[in-house]
């Protein structure tokens, strides 16, 4: 039974795998072999929304000679990269491109799959000087449950200017079809400075409608428990991510309904597009 068994599996993590690299999230750029280097251009109004456009790059670079055990990292955000943390931006501000005012470089050390597991681990510095430096390291273990793919994933990280930190995340996955696929999400992330758990859970359905176009549909609740537990917020979105050219220029766009607990959880809507450049093998 062992090779229909393997047949299952893989088609079950590649499913999953390439959606993951079609609508290239924190999770593929965490979790990627390639090299490959993004820039996007993003936008967010309404609830949450900034009116700003915001230019970001991350760089993830495979050593040659290492056997891919170690990697280059250039990154403009590398809290956001670290802590995964809701779609909606910041308060709304005057409409302007806004060029990030800091980098950071880092070197990543990783190990080998082995029995479902992986382990990595960073350290670098952020700029402009003085230089602010950062530790991280992710541990995993991910592998088929029946029909299903469980992913387990925990980071502890610390940054100069936030201190110590952790998060976790829970994924389960289910292929529904070939066009397809159900994942729910749980996450939970600690900060020593604030001694609070930001808890997060989301239900998505990823729908793969041609080999240019995919939608997401999510419905997420956001979460805090400090100074008591309540939930803060209550997101339904729809996300639309576009290849326009080749398999290296998509579009995104992505309109919300919010909930949140400080407008009496009274709906606001959002909306979010993203223009994202890839620079990889892709042709």
């Amino acid at each position: 039974m062992e090779a229909p068994r393997d047949y299952l599996s893989g088609k079950i993590t590649g499913s999953a795998n390439n959606i993951d690299r079609f609508f290239g999230g924190n999770r593929h750029y965490q979790e990627s072999n390639d090299t490959e280097f993004e820039l996007d251009l993003s936008r967010a109004t309404g609830y949450g929304g900034d009116r700003r456009f915001n230019l970001a790059a991350r760089l993830n670079l495979r050593l040659p000679k290492t056997e891919g055990r170690l990697r280059l990292l250039f990154e403009t955000d590398p809290e956001k990269n670290t802590m995964a943390p809701p779609t909606v931006g910041q308060p709304v501000l005057p409409t302007k491109v806004v060029v990030p005012k800091g980098a950071a470089l880092a070197v990543r050390y990783e190990t080998a799959e082995e029995n479902h597991w992986y382990f990595r681990t960073d350290g670098g510095i952020k700029f402009p000087i003085p230089v602010r430096p950062f530790l991280r390291a992710r541990g995993g273990y991910s592998a088929p449950l029946g029909e299903w793919r469980l992913t387990a994933a925990e980071s502890v990280y610390w940054f100069s200017n936030l201190g110590a930190g952790e998060t976790s995340q829970l994924d389960m996955e289910h292929t529904i079809s070939s066009q397809f696929l159900f994942r729910a999400t749980s996450t939970v992330i600690w900060l020593n400075n604030t001694q609070n758990f930001d808890m997060r859970q989301e239900l998505s359905i990823f729908h793969t409608l041609n080999d240019r176009t995919a939608l997401l549909y999510q419905a997420s609740a956001f979460g805090i428990s400090n100074p008591h537990r309540q939930v803060t917020d209550y997101v339904l979105l729809l996300f639309c991510r576009y290849r326009m050219h080749e398999k290296w220029l998509f579009y995104e766009i992505s309109p919300q309904l919010h909930f949140p607990k400080a407008n009496g959880y009274k709906s606001s809507p959002a909306l979010n597009m993203r223009l994202v450049w890839l620079f990889d093998d892709s042709r």
